[in-house]
């Protein structure tokens, strides 16, 4: 039997031999059988191998998936007072090893499926997979590469604290502005060692590696593909990295805006479409640009304020938008411009793309992908006209995105695209959570106010 596990479909499962096969290679006890909740977060249930292969039912609660970072749950009507179960669906394509496992243990990604059925309303990966369901009916295909930012900070034990980079080679902390720096790339190589290889363990095709501009700050580039797939492989790359850097007395931070003064970490989403036969629709047989390429920047222009909720999920997402900073303001686009929101990278017609740089690295993969695949679909269907292109620097342009998460859950909660393609329970479920994680930010005496009010008001 070959090192990888035995890959298939829900509907077309490995036999249990097979999968039993693989466990006993490797000596593998128990299956971490997760699912992203709404914030991207791994939710799920440890079953014994021996079950698993089995192919055992599990269940776990319908709310599950709605669950906020603060640990709470809504009681917004939407959500049954029963609190109904849900059946988790492995998908045998993602079984793998689970890497950060202190004993042999596997790990697979599982869909949240109603009892009836149907899946689940509220699980982000059913989401994404709804709106696939849409471009499959058009005969189109998306293909996505994410960009993933983050840092690597020493622990911290104080939340009420700043973060701190950690002490590297030397004997100091790094100051930042090495963007692009091989030497401090090369610095904490016990977790890059152990995080490269977790990697390969888990079937993420990374791409290429760089320092960024803040102090142990790094880009991380995934390669283009399958929209679902690549979703799987940005939820399981976060999960890796934060457990690995744990292990290394580290924290890897994917907040959008961790430290103040340093650079903000984004998920840059590239996305183009392929027909039947894998051509890029977004260029023609010439090699000029489609009419369906300037629709789907449209689209993106349209309806991403709209979706910004889902772009920008938490209070601190909003400090990244800043002038100057590489991150965006507005939805302006721009052929190589990366001071415009929407950035077409210089490619051969065959890979022209859009590179959506709105997300960012706290958003949940399933959900930033849903949110620009939705946006363009609905630029395709509408025919919608795109701006003229910018060649000049985007930050002279009007600031065009919400400015808050108030802002951002108001566009959600009143748009109609967002119920038309989402659903009304998810976009009632997702805004009531959101609503009440501000609402629980809003309750939090911050430092800021203990240090310039206390003494002088």
């Amino acid at each position: 039997m070959s090192q990888s596990a035995p890959h298939g479909t829900p509907a077309q499962r490995p036999t249990p031999e097979q999968i039993n096969a693989f466990f006993t290679q490797h000596g593998v006890t128990d299956v971490e059988c997760i699912f992203a909740d709404i914030s991207g977060f791994p939710r799920g249930k440890l079953m014994p191998a021996g079950r698993f292969a089995e192919g055992a039912e599990l269940r776990i609660c319908q709310a599950i998936p709605m669950q906020a970072v603060t640990g709470e749950y809504s009681y917004n009507p939407v959500f049954p007072d029963s609190d109904p179960d849900v059946r988790l669906v492995p998908d045998y394509a993602t079984l793998t090893l689970a890497p950060w496992a202190s004993q042999p243990r596997a790990v697979v990604v599982h869909d949240c499926v109603e009892l009836s059925g149907e899946l689940c309303t509220f699980a982000p990966r059913s989401t994404l997979q709804r709106v696939l369901a849409d471009y499959t009916a058009l005969g189109l295909t998306p293909v996505v590469a994410p960009e993933i930012e983050f840092y690597l900070t020493a622990a911290n034990a104080d939340p009420a604290q700043p973060l701190a980079p950690p002490t590297v080679r030397g004997g100091r902390t790094e100051v930042g502005q090495s963007a692009f720096s091989l030497n401090m790339l090369n610095e904490l190589a016990p977790f890059w060692d152990e995080f490269r290889a977790a990697l390969v363990t888990l079937h993420i095709d990374a791409d290429t590696w760089i320092h960024e501009v803040g102090p142990t700050q790094y880009e991380i580039n995934l390669m283009h593909g399958n929209a679902v797939a690549v979703a799987d492989q940005a939820f399981l790359f976060k999960y890796a990295a934060r457990e690995i850097a744990l292990k290394h007395g580290l924290n890897a931070v994917f907040m959008a805006k961790p430290i103040a003064g340093s650079a903000g970490s984004s998920m840059h989403l590239h996305t183009s479409l392929v027909d039947a036969h894998g051509a890029n629709v977004f260029s023609l047989p010439d090699g000029a640009e489609s009419p369906l390429f300037g629709q789907f920047i449209a689209g993106l222009q349209t309806y991403g304020p709209e979706l910004m909720l889902m772009l920008a999920p938490n209070v601190n997402s909003f400090r990244r938008y800043v002038a100057g900073s590489q991150a965006p303001t507005n939805m302006a686009w721009g052929y190589d411009n990366r001071t415009t929101g929407l950035r077409i990278p210089a490619s051969h017609p065959a890979a022209r793309r859009v590179e959506n740089r709105i997300a960012g690295a706290d958003a949940n993969p399933y959900l930033a992908i849903a949110a620009t695949l939705a946006a363009g679909l609905a630029g395709i269907r509408e025919q919608l006209q795109p701006s003229r292109p910018l060649a000049s620097n985007g930050y002279d342009e009007a600031h065009g995105l919400p400015r808050n998460l108030e802002l951002a859950l108001a566009n959600m909660q009143h748009s109609t695209l967002a119920r038309q393609v989402f659903g009304d329970d998810f976009v009632t479920g997702y805004c009531a959570v959101k609503a009440m994680e501000n609402n629980h930010y809003l309750n939090e005496v911050s430092a800021w106010e203990r240090r310039f009010l206390l003494p002088q008001v």
